[in-house]
């Protein structure tokens, strides 16, 4: 069997935007008509400079080869112009193909991923879902009071709460900026011990709290939030410095009682060894459409197993980087919790000829052979992307 096609989407995530402004779709065929699917999460370029690059990767490397030769394709990418370093480009390209070559294996044998890289573990996976306004609240990129105002998100996370969800993540400590780690301000902090306060009251004991940031601070700032935050017992304090110093981020793991969680901007084994040896989170949240792929993700965890080092897998993305994610979740012993939009419904339930089964806050693992979801390529060129905006936009000026 060998790859023969390569067909790619931009599709654009109508409002309210859950998940991003775009998702980028692969499809790989084989000579013998089994099809595979990806999703490339990138964030550094617009996304339609994005798709000759696929291309690129594709026509060196992926096509007329035997899908199943993973290992050496992986070595051959993360290898090409003499690069041998991560590179979170070429990373992202690689792990949509490679998504997509795991779809083909499982399909042509009739299992599920999860079962090629090493079988189920778990049933049922726990998930959590960001603090999202509601629907007559305005879209991911307004500025709806849940994102601003505590009791509103307080009022969001026990509605949440009685869908099923166990856990869930808000962001309150301000806005992230390209001349960060900065001091987080006097104001910021107080709001963000509000959150807590609040939503704790809200859920009580029966419900995580996951407090994201962005990398917006310094160790020394991110100490004194992470203090105000204690008493809260949050699940994790989210990426509390910038990602390319693990070693500034231990001196927050070592200063908190909160357990520290990063990984959705590192790519490669390489990088996120870093962050095990230096010890600066216990919970690796790797993004499976820019990690590598699901064989280098697996890697990774297996080595936060032997680290005592948990998983978390991050999703801002289209549901096939979720339906990655939940083979990684199933066949992996030190799975914590699994990211959601929502319930999995609206647009992501939309894109998928199947949408991903959601039960009571768990995300339950299919029995379809691949990835077990399937692309809805009718829906997905009804919605065309045709702007140039990137995936993420920080502020371009310092917050002070």
């Amino acid at each position: 069997m060998k790859v023969t096609d390569l067909k790619t989407w931009v599709v654009g995530n109508p409002p309210p935007r859950f998940g991003g402004r775009y998702f980028i779709f692969v499809k790989l065929t084989t000579d013998q008509g089994i099809s595979g699917i990806g999703e490339v999460y990138n964030a550094t370029f617009s996304p339609h400079a994005i798709v000759p690059l696929i291309e690129d990767v594709f026509q060196k490397h992926i096509e007329g080869t035997d899908p199943f030769r993973i290992e050496t394709l992986w070595r051959m990418v993360y290898g090409r112009g003499y690069s041998m370093r991560p590179d979170i480009t070429l990373m992202g390209v690689m792990s949509g193909l490679e998504m997509a070559l795991w779809d083909i294996n499982g399909k042509a044998l009739g299992k599920p991923v999860y079962e090629l890289l090493g079988g189920k573990v778990h049933e049922r996976l726990r998930s959590y879902t960001y603090l999202y306004p509601a629907a007559d609240e305005g879209d991911a990129y307004s500025d709806p009071a849940v994102y601003t105002d505590p009791d509103v998100a307080a009022t969001r996370a026990a509605e949440y709460q009685d869908m099923g969800f166990t856990a869930v993540k808000f962001d309150p400590a301000g806005p992230y900026s390209t001349f960060d780690p900065r001091q987080p301000s006097l104001e910021d902090m107080e709001r963000s011990e509000a959150f807590c306060h609040r939503i704790r009251q809200a859920v009580d004991n029966k419900c995580d709290l996951l407090f994201g940031t962005h990398g917006q601070f310094t160790p020394a700032g991110a100490i004194r939030l992470a203090r105000r935050l204690e008493p809260y017992d949050p699940l994790w304090f989210e990426e509390p410095t910038p990602p390319e110093m693990p070693e500034q981020m231990a001196l927050v793991a070592r200063q908190t009682t909160i357990p520290i969680a990063t990984g959705e901007r590192l790519t490669t084994k390489y990088e996120f060894s870093r962050v095990l040896e230096t010890r600066a989170a216990s919970i690796l949240q790797m993004a499976l459409g820019r990690v590598g792929g699901l064989l280098e993700a697996k890697k990774i965890a297996s080595m936060g197993e032997a680290h005592y080092a948990q998983i978390a897998p991050h999703l801002y993305c289209g549901p096939v980087e979720g339906a990655a994610n939940i083979q990684l979740a199933a066949c992996s012993p030190n799975f914590l919790i699994l990211e959601s939009i929502q319930t999995w419904g609206g647009f992501h339930a939309e894109i998928l000829s199947k949408p991903i089964r959601w039960e009571e806050g768990y995300v339950i693992p299919p029995d379809a052979p691949g990835l077990g979801v399937e692309l809805n390529e009718d829906v997905a060129d009804a919605h065309p992307y045709d702007g140039d905006e990137l995936h993420l936009v920080p502020a371009d000026a310092p917050v002070v």
